[in-house]
C-alpha cells in the first residue's frame, strides 16, 4: 500500500498546531508518516509535538532546531521522509474532512498520475465554520503561470523521488519558492498530474496590512523572477490580472 508521508513546518505554533494533529490522526486513510519539523520555538509547541507522538504509534518523526527560514524547514522535512508520497500542511491550518488523504492515495493508484492537487479554503480564524474565500485549482493549466496562477500549494502531493531528481525548494527565496518549485515540475518537468475536485483543508486567513501589501510586492517579484528562471516569460503589470481574479473569488464566496 502507498505511503504516504505529511510534513508540518512549526515555529511557536502552540495556539493552532493542535487542530492541525488531530486533523492528520483523524484520516482514514492510516498508511501515513507525520513528520514534524520545528524551528526551535520558545511558546510550548514543542511539548504539544511530543504530546501526540505516541498516538502515531510509531508513525511520528520530528526535530526541533533552529533552521534558516520555512522553505529550507520543508526541504528538511521531505529529506526526512521515507514514504512514496509526499504532501505539506502548514501549522495554522487543517483537513476539515477525514478522506483527504485517502482520495490522495486513491488518485496515486492510477500508474500515469505523477502528481495531484485541489482546492483549499480560507476561513476566519476566529469563525472556522465562516469561509471567506475559496481557492479552486479546477482551471489550471500551465499556461497560466505566467499570469500568477498557480494551483493551491497545500493541496499538492508529489512522489518523494522527484525532489531529489528535479530539487527542492530553492531557499534564496524568501516567499515564493513554492510556485517556483510548481512550475519546475509541472510546467519544465511536465509531471502528469490530475486535479481532484475537492478542498483539501482549510486555512486561516490573516489581517490587511502593510506588511500584506509588501508581501504582496515582493511575492510579484519573485512570480516573475521564478517565470523567467524556468522559460517563461511574464512581466508584474501581466500579474495583476490575477488580484481581477480574486475579488471575483471573494464575492462568490460572500453570495453561496
Amino acid at each position: 500500500m502507498l505511503q504516504i508521508s505529511i510534513i508540518t513546518v512549526t515555529y511557536n505554533s502552540a495556539a493552532t498546531l493542535r487542530d492541525t494533529i488531530e486533523s492528520v490522526l483523524a484520516q482514514t486513510y492510516k498508511e501515513i508518516e507525520y513528520i514534524v519539523v520545528d524551528g526551535d520555538s520558545k511558546d510550548g509547541t514543542v511539548d504539544i509535538i511530543r504530546e501526540y507522538e505516541p498516538k502515531f504509534e510509531g508513525r511520528m518523526r520530528w526535530v526541533s532546531e533552529k533552521d534558516r527560514g520555512l522553505y529550507d524547514a520543508m526541504n528538511k522535512g521531505i529529506r526526512m521522509a521515507t514514504g512514496d508520497v509526499v504532501g505539506i500542511i502548514n501549522s495554522d491550518d487543517f483537513y476539515h474532512r477525514t478522506d483527504v488523504i485517502a482520495q490522495v492515495a486513491a488518485a496515486f493508484s492510477s500508474n500515469d498520475v505523477e502528481a495531484v492537487y485541489g482546492d483549499i479554503r480560507f476561513v476566519n480564524p476566529d469563525n472556522l465554520d465562516k469561509t471567506v474565500r475559496y481557492y479552486s485549482s479546477k482551471n489550471f493549466s500551465v499556461g497560466r503561470f505566467r499570469y500568477g496562477f498557480m494551483p493551491a500549494h497545500p493541496s499538492f502531493f508529489t512522489y518523494r523521488h522527484f525532489f531529489d531528481k528535479f530539487g527542492y525548494y530553492k531557499t534564496d527565496y524568501k516567499i515564493a519558492a513554492d510556485y517556483e518549485l510548481l512550475i519546475r515540475f509541472l510546467y519544465v518537468q511536465r509531471l502528469k498530474s490530475m486535479y481532484l475536485p475537492l478542498d483539501f483543508m482549510k486555512m486561516r486567513t490573516g489581517g490587511a496590512s502593510t506588511a500584506s501589501v509588501k508581501s504582496n510586492i515582493l511575492l510579484n517579484k519573485e512570480i516573475v523572477r521564478a517565470c523567467r528562471e524556468n522559460g517563461i516569460w511574464t512581466c508584474v503589470p501581466l500579474l495583476m490580472l490575477k488580484y481581477i481574479v480574486k475579488v471575483f473569488e471573494l464575492i462568490f464566496t460572500r453570495n453561496e
